[in-house]
């Protein structure tokens, strides 16, 4: 398929609409010149009515039309009159219109109006015959093609149009999800480490100085160095341009879960696993659902222990992440739920569902389950 646009194409020779109006008025009056030679003062005024009537052939084309029949009983100048069937013939949508006006012009050609009858041969009125024929066929053939050709154009510049309206829809529905990807990582990531940076100085706060002192103010400076680099990536992702594919990071696997779990900052332990051969998307479908679990944990329910369950059979696959009541009093930190949006429209993408909810204890469950089978 061709990549050529409407800029691509040279403009075509265009001839104006006054330029055709001149050159067919002018070969009418050139034919009646050539018939008026030793006419009636009748015959003038029918021949001059009929060229008046060609100015107007394109606003009135029936009544351009009627006005020029005159000529054909009264002269031998025929031009205006095809001219004007022309018209007639461009401007109807209705074939029997055109069609009446065209046996009409033949009628008209072929009658004696001036008594002359030419039967010296068969052949002579066979060639008489196909000439009114062709004089009252062609202007007519010729205005429909014309006006085929216009509707024509007409329709394909609609589908560009169209077209043009498609790939601009389906541009922003791409751009919508790639945002919307980006909203979901951004959040992921920058969510999960400032929380972690958020607690780690309500426990500087509230702890006396000491030797544990340095190493919570250290562990404050990692996580900051992290985060602004995650920061930093984003901004590298957004600024890129189309032309190269460019991936989001991190793309985490099941391979670092535990270390997530370790580095939470809570007690939680991990059992199960999922197949070896789970695709990419979920893998980080699940570490992302552990991720956002865990840093909800430390917002809402700090002191809580958390437990991750992965688990697989014939139907499915997923992670359940349950956690118990706080201990301690909940820090008061800013959410707007985002995550939970999040992770829902993960598993959505990927043909699952996420639910989440409080436990009968206090405490808090999400769990996601995905089909069996995503490779």
């Amino acid at each position: 398929m061709s990549d050529r646009t409407d800029a691509d194409v040279p403009p075509r020779w265009h001839v104006p609409e006054w330029a055709v109006e001149v050159v067919l008025i002018g070969l009418a009056l050139v034919d009646v010149w050539l018939g008026l030679e030793q006419a009636e003062l009748d015959s003038k005024v029918a021949v001059g009515v009929g060229l008046l009537a060609l100015l107007v052939r394109r606003r009135h084309p029936y009544v351009s039309f009627v006005l020029t029949l005159p000529m054909l009983a009264v002269s031998y100048s025929v031009i205006a009159v095809l001219i004007a069937l022309y018209s007639v013939a461009e401007k109807t949508r209705d074939r029997r219109v055109v069609a009446l006006c065209s046996v009409i012009v033949i009628l008209g050609y072929a009658v004696p109006w001036h008594g002359q009858i030419d039967v010296e041969s068969g052949r002579s009125v066979l060639i008489d015959a196909l000439y009114a024929l062709l004089m009252g066929a062609a202007p007519a053939v010729l205005g429909q093609l014309v006006q085929a050709r216009r509707d024509l154009t007409s329709r394909l510049k609609e589908i560009a149009e169209a077209r043009d309206h498609e790939r601009l829809l389906i541009e922003q529905t791409i751009l919508a999800r790639e945002r919307a990807q980006l909203a979901r990582e951004m959040h992921d990531v920058v969510s999960h480490q400032v929380s972690l940076i958020a607690v780690q100085a309500g426990v500087l706060q509230v702890t006396p100085a000491g030797p544990d002192t340095k190493d919570v103010a250290s562990s404050i400076r990692r996580l900051s160095v992290d985060t602004l680099d995650e920061l930093r990536h984003m901004v590298t992702l957004l600024r890129a341009s189309g032309g190269a594919a460019t991936s989001l990071a991190p793309q985490p696997t099941l391979a670092v879960l535990p270390a997530l779990v370790a580095n939470s900052g809570i007690e939680t332990t991990i059992e199960g696993e999922l197949p070896s051969d789970v695709d990419a998307a979920t893998q980080r479908a699940v570490y992302r659902t552990v991720q956002e679990a865990l840093t909800n944990v430390r917002k809402h329910a700090p002191g809580a222990t958390a437990a991750v369950q992965l688990w697989h059979h014939e139907n499915g696959m997923g992670v359940t992440i349950t956690n118990g009541p706080p201990t301690r009093p909940t820090l008061s930190l800013p959410s707007a739920q985002h995550g939970l949006i999040g992770l829902r429209e993960r598993a959505e993408l990927l043909d699952g569902t996420l639910v989440a909810g409080p436990t009968p204890d206090g405490g808090y469950r999400v769990r996601l389950r995905l089909p069996a089978a995503q490779g």
